[in-house]
């Protein structure tokens, strides 16, 4: 064998101190696969004398994680540490401005400097790897990136956030309220203390906006991503999506139109019968369409340790058997200049939940304001009749255009029948 690949992991929490424990008990099984051996040389934390589970003996330790670039015994440096900025952002450009390869499981960085750390990478001739950034153990980079390299895809959609999911699972199992489900996804660690960066929908923004530029051939453009999060889905809205057919996701769609690229994070109601609406629990899938591939479907855990660091040791031995790859699939000056769509633009079909005064011409005045919007409706449905008190009514429009959709929306709001914001939640075919 060739001489080993000496690593140095900056930050060893419950993903870092993962890697270290695969490269130790797989360490022959890498080996073999990866051409050499890869060993960890060096690491840096905040704390150095924290219990994690595995041994750091034999280890160089760097209190400045910046210093492990330009450690002579490392090779390759894994940003473990996380956020778009401080010492997360100096290490990765300090590891490519010396020309060694970066692997990160870092969203928030690709996201936010995506297209400025790609370039360092191409002009250093060094490889940066994120297959972790995504979907944890599922290969979803390795499938855009190469797998369908010779496909033009149409169309990304994913569950990207384990957290929302598991709360919109328990929320339609159980039939429990939004911030019930989620005092009890915080209790079991599902969901962290402060948790708007996963309910807000940002942590699936930041993997969208990487897919759609693998998948697009485009500069990473979160500014771009159109975002909801899941803090407005009632267990009333997942009741009635049921009896409608639909399981409701929070998603991540990136989708090429002919005005440019769709790439969007919202609550959406799928129907039952489709790969996405039976993933459940802590779950992520990711749907690629590729013109010659057809649909692939990619599933299974989205964090954790061993997934995560599954994925961070995938790109180690890529790197360690000489592979090389563009960064979002091609060199910087091949990419799309594909513009973002503005959700104004965007059509199609919708659900819109009312609570209304349960009182004659409510109807009448809200399909008067439908009318003018020029939005027609396919189904509709109230139970029962209770005279002066407030009512659900769910209206399901046909295709219909975003703009128009909000105006209505707008409209009904102000109607003294109708007691708060309209429940807004679009829908997708599939």
């Amino acid at each position: 064998m060739t001489r080993r690949l000496q690593v140095g992991i900056a930050g060893l929490g419950t993903v870092g101190a993962g890697v270290v424990k695969l490269l130790q008990e797989n360490a022959e099984l890498i080996a073999t696969r990866a051409g050499r051996p890869i060993i960890v040389t060096a690491v840096s934390a905040r704390d150095k004398t924290r219990d994690r589970g595995v041994s750091l003996d034999g280890f160089g330790w760097h209190d400045d994680a910046v210093a492990l670039a330009h450690d002579p015994h490392v090779d390759v440096v894994v940003e473990l540490i996380g956020g778009s900025e401080g010492s997360a952002r100096d290490l990765a450009q300090a590891a490519l401005a010396v020309g060694k390869p970066l692997v990160t499981a870092n969203k928030a960085l690709l996201a936010v400097h995506g297209t400025e750390l790609a370039k360092a990478a191409e002009a250093a001739n060094v490889a940066l790897g994120f297959e972790a950034a995504v979907a944890g153990g599922i290969p979803v980079i390795k499938a855009l990136r190469e797998g369908l390299a010779g496909n033009k895809i149409s169309r990304v959609a994913g569950i990207l956030n384990g957290t929302c999911n598991y709360i919109l699972t328990v929320m339609r199992e159980e039939k429990r309220d939004f911030h019930d489900v989620l005092a009890d996804a915080q209790a079991l660690g599902y969901a962290e203390a402060d948790p708007s960066f996963d309910i807000d929908g940002v942590d699936a923004a930041h993997k969208l906006s990487i897919l759609a530029a693998l998948a697009f051939g485009r500069p990473v453009d979160f500014a771009g991503v159109h975002i909801e999060g899941i803090r407005r889905v009632s267990a009333l809205d997942i009741s009635f999506a049921d009896e409608l057919g639909y399981r409701i996701k929070l998603l991540g769609i990136a989708r090429e139109t002919a005005a440019g690229v769709e790439v969007r994070v919202h609550p959406a109601m799928v129907p039952k019968q489709t790969l996405l609406a039976a993933v459940d629990g802590v779950f992520n899938a990711v749907l690629a369409e590729g013109n010659f591939a057809g649909t692939v479907f990619l599933q299974g855990r989205g964090a954790g340790a061993g997934p995560t660091a599954s994925a961070v040791v995938a790109d180690l031995i890529d790197i360690a058997r000489g592979s090389h790859i563009p960064v979002w699939g091609a060199h910087a000056n091949a990419l799309s200049v594909s513009p973002a769509v503005p959700m104004a633009a965007l059509t199609g079909t919708y659900y819109l939940r009312l609570m209304v005064v349960d009182q004659p011409g409510v109807l009448a005045d809200v399909t008067a304001i439908l009318r003018n919007q020029h939005i027609s409706l396919e189904s509709m449905l109230q139970h029962g009749r209770k005279p002066g008190e407030a009512v659900p009514i769910v209206l399901v429009t046909h295709e219909t255009n975003e703009a128009a959709i909000m105006h209505a929306i707008a409209d009904i709001k102000a109607l003294d029948s109708v007691l708060e914001t309209p429940a807004l939640i679009r829908i997708e075919p599939n």
